[in-house]
Parts: structure tokens; sequence; C-alpha cells
């Protein structure tokens, strides 16, 4: 049998060990979730750098007791140069995936942590921001083994990759390396010492950002030094839907957060009796195909956008929306696939504070450019934009289209509950199928986490737009879902493109309850 971990004195995690670890040593120094987020945040870009980097964007959700979530926006928007005349000029007919011209967006992510520990300077005397980083620092200069997960995306990407400034250099200096090849980056842990030193804003303003602008200039990047210093982090207003368990709060635009919130709120209005059936399966399903459509139509940077999200999450909306529903047949599929990659990390203190955060470069190892004096690999965000007109159509200094959408609910029964994954277009996915688990049918947490997945359309390394399903699902469900016209394939049984997800939880007695993603090399911490 499945079961969460419990604790009082607070948790976090990851999926990454060390990263989990660090968060955890904060909280034991004495601070609260978000210090132990940011440490967190550091270590994870130093010790799994496929998944996310400090050259990439944020998201964060902030709950603390008789206060409304803080969301807060650490995206960058695209330079000031990036329009679709300079690409044309290159010859590109689409934005570029991977090398310079992919890394035309500002990295966000330092700057969200920032306004977080501005948010948090009200709970109490701060820890030093060196000690935030000093696991980071630790990991980046003495090194850690590879992963499993890192090791074979070397190598599935490295035909892609090899050639870009920085990469084979950093990833693959002695050749592609084995599991548990031991890897260090002693620039990134430079640069780390250089912000504990002189403080975060000197990734946009001071001597990194100098040396970052000046490195993507001459990699090739349509970003300058004016991009980074005009970027600033946003507090936001959360969107949020109510649900018979409580109110469910995500990221607004540019995330797809109004999808992941949709699709709950549609499957809540649906009724499927019983989990794990071909109702609950079918239900959630075509639940994403509404919520989707939606989402293509009208998100992207949302001083652009035409129509209000939270309108869409309205009880008429949503009631209208499934009514639409067929409960016995599939709708037609697909849609534009909406790629992304990742990580999801959770926090709680013992005072009942609560973080959801996702940290990403897009695509595995983002653009693959790895800048030559500070050691940062920069995200690819920027080529989710189009040349062509539409809601994520690039223009300069707009904000692009993100999959990531950290999540948060507040229930009925008081616990404040905190989760998320990776996975691009799953991540709603994912979210939904643990919720309903959890939530709804009332599964423990890591069972719920670790129970069979499916995911619609494309995710991380795949193309395909079909229904996936993990194998451990029944013959007899397949066979129901392919009978009521899903495209279903069976892939393996812990599939990594199911997203690696991650989920904690504050109860109203102070117990603190946390699962992780056996898909992925995480664990729980906690005190």
């Amino acid at each position: 049998m499945l079961h969460s971990l419990t604790c009082r004195g607070g948790m976090v995690t990851a999926p990454h060990h060390l990263a989990a670890q660090a968060g955890a040593a904060i909280l034991r120094d004495g601070g609260n979730a978000v210090e132990a987020m940011v440490a967190a945040a550091a270590a994870i870009a130093a010790v799994y750098p496929h998944m996310n980097s400090i050259g990439g964007d944020g998201f964060w959700l902030i709950a603390e007791p008789g206060c409304e979530p803080v969301a807060i926006r650490a995206c960058g928007a695209s330079a000031g140069l990036a329009m679709p005349g300079y690409y044309r000029e290159h010859g590109d007919t689409a934005i570029p995936t991977r090398g310079p011209r992919a890394a035309l967006t500002v990295a966000g992510a330092i700057g969200g942590w920032a306004a977080a520990l501005e948010v948090a300077t009200r709970w109490g005397t701060a820890l030093p921001l060196s000690r935030l980083l000093e696991g980071a620092i630790h990991h980046a200069r003495e090194g850690v083994p590879i992963t499993c997960s890192q090791v074979a995306l070397i190598r599935a990407k490295w035909s892609e990759l090899a050639a870009v400034s920085g990469f084979a250099e950093t990833f693959a200096a002695s050749g592609l390396p084995e599991l548990g090849t031991l890897q260090t980056f002693p620039r990134l842990a430079s640069t780390l010492e250089q912000l504990a030193r002189k403080g975060l804003d000197d990734f946009y303003r001071g001597d990194v950002a100098r040396s970052m602008a000046c490195d993507l200039e001459k990699a090739g990047s349509p970003l300058r030094l004016d991009d980074l210093e005009h970027y600033r982090a946003a507090i936001v207003t959360p969107l949020s839907v109510d649900l018979s368990a409580g109110r469910v709060y995500n990221h607004p635009p540019p995330t797809q957060g109004v999808s992941s919130l949709a699709i709950l709120g549609l499957f809540d209005r649906y009724h499927a009796p019983q989990a794990e059936s071909f109702s609950h399966i079918h239900g959630l399903v075509e639940a994403t195909k509404r919520a989707f459509r939606w989402r293509n139509a009208h998100v992207g940077d949302p001083a652009r956008m035409t129509v209000a999200p939270q309108s869409f999450l309205s009880q008429a909306s949503l009631d209208t929306e499934v009514r639409a529903i067929d409960v016995q047949h599939a709708a037609p599929w697909p849609e534009t696939a909406k790629p992304g990659d990742t990580i999801w990390m959770g926090a709680a203190d013992r005072s009942g504070r609560v973080v959801s955060y996702i940290q990403s470069i897009y695509w595995e190892f983002g653009s693959g450019i790895v800048l030559k004096e500070s050691g940062v690999n920069w995200q690819n965000r920027g080529s989710s934009f189009t040349l062509y007109d539409g809601p994520n159509a690039l223009q300069p200094r707009t904000l692009p289209f993100h999959t990531l959408n950290p999540a948060l609910a507040r229930l009925n029964d008081g616990r404040t509950l905190a989760y998320g994954t990776m996975g691009g277009e799953g991540q709603p996915q994912t979210q939904a199928a643990f919720f309903t688990r959890h939530v709804l049918y009332g599964q423990n947490m890591q069972a719920a986490i670790t129970a069979p997945r499916w995911l619609l359309g494309r995710t991380w390394g795949e193309n395909s737009a079909n229904l996936k399903v993990e194998s451990r699902f029944s013959s007899e469900l397949v066979q129901q879902l392919e009978q009521a016209g899903h495209d279903v394939q069976v892939v393996g049984s812990y599939e990594d493109m199911m997203g690696h997800a991650g989920s904690l939880a504050f109860h109203a007695n102070g117990n603190i309850e946390g699962a992780t993603d056996p898909r992925a090399d995480g664990i729980c911490a906690g005190l």
C-alpha cells in the first residue's frame, strides 16, 4: 500500500533529492517556506540541469494563513530586437527551437526569487541570501552524480545540441556521460557566489547582467543588456475556481493555468461516480479538450488578450461547456499542441505557509546555449512565439505563452494543498488526475501521485497527439476508451512523458503531508 509522508516541522518536496534536502535544511535553520523554496530552486538548477536553470523562468503561488494567495509571475519578455523581420532576415520560417536565436526572452526566475523573498519579509527576520544559496554553490562546485534521466536526454538530444555554443563543453566535456558521472559547474558556482555577495538584482542590473549580455550577443542572441535591465517580476492576482471540495488557484495568462482550473471545474459538474472508471478517465480527457480549445484560441500575453480568462471559469460558462461533453463518445482531436519542460516543487513551514513553485527552461536544456563566463544555460521559451498573427505572435517586449502553472487549493476540510508537475501539454492533465483521485475520490496522496496516468496530445519528448495511457491501466478500460473513439496508445508503466508530479498539504491540525513521483529522482524532506 502506498502512503504519503507526514511531519510537523516543515517539508519540501522536489524531483531531485538534493534540492528537497537543501530546502529542508533552511527550514531546520528557522527559515520559512519561501526561503526554503529559494534554496531548493537554486540547488535544483545545479543538480537537475536538463530540467531547469537560473537562465529560465518561474511562477509562484504563496499561501499564508488568513490571507489570499499571492501569485508571482517571473517570466521574461522577448528582446527589443525580437521582431518577425529579424528572423526572416536570418532565413527563418519559424523561430528556431535551439541555438542563439531561440534565446530571445529574458530569464525571469531570479527576479521571482527576489520578489518572493520580499513577500516573506513581513514574516520575521530573514536568513542571509548566502545561506539560501549555500547548497546550490556547494553542489555546483563540488559536483553531483548525473541522473539516469539526464544521461538519456543528453544522448537523445545530442544531434540538435552538440554544436550549440557552450553545450558540449559544459555537459559532455569528456564525451557523452554515463550514469553516475560526476558533473560540476564551477562557472555557475561563481555566478551564484556573486549573487550571494551583491544581491539577486545583480543578475539584471550588475556585473552578472553585463557579462551575460555580452556573451548572449556574441553567441548570436537578440537579447541585450537593456532587455535585462528592463525586467521586473510581477505580483499578479491568481485565477480561481470554486469546486464542491473547495477553492483551487492557479496562474493567469500567459500561463495555461486557466486550462487546469477549467478541467477541474468541468469535471466537478460531470459527476463521474467512481475513480479509475471509464467515466472518470473519459470525463477528464473530454474536459481537457474543451479547456485546450479555449486556451489555444485566446491565451497569450495578457496585455494583448481580448477575453478575460476568469470569465471562462464562471459558473455559467462551465455549465455551458460541460453540456457539450458527450459522456459516451470522444470528441474529434487533435488541436495545436503546446510542448514544454520544467520542474515543480512544494514547501510548507510549521506556521502553515505553503508554496507551490515551478521553474523552467522550456525544452530539455532550453536553447542549449551555455554562456561562457557565467555558466548560465539559457531557456528557449521564446520559441513558443509564432511569426504569424495570433495570441502568441512575436513582438518586442512581449510575454510568450507558458505551459507552466503551479496549483494550490484551500479545501473545505481545512487543508491547504500545493501540487504540480512538469510535462508541457500534460501539466493540466496530471494535475487533474492527481486532484480528482486524491481530493474528490479520497485516495492517499502518494497513491494518487503514483497511479497510472494518461496524456492527450504532445509533451516532453513526444510529437504525437493521440491519447497515451500507461500500461498499468486495465485492458478492459483501454478497450472501453477505444470503443468510445479515443485513439489510444499504450506506453510504459512509469513514463517520464507523464510528468514528474508532487504534492504537499498543511492540515488544520498542523500536520504536513507530502508525496513525490516515482517517475522522477525526488523525495519529500521533512522535519
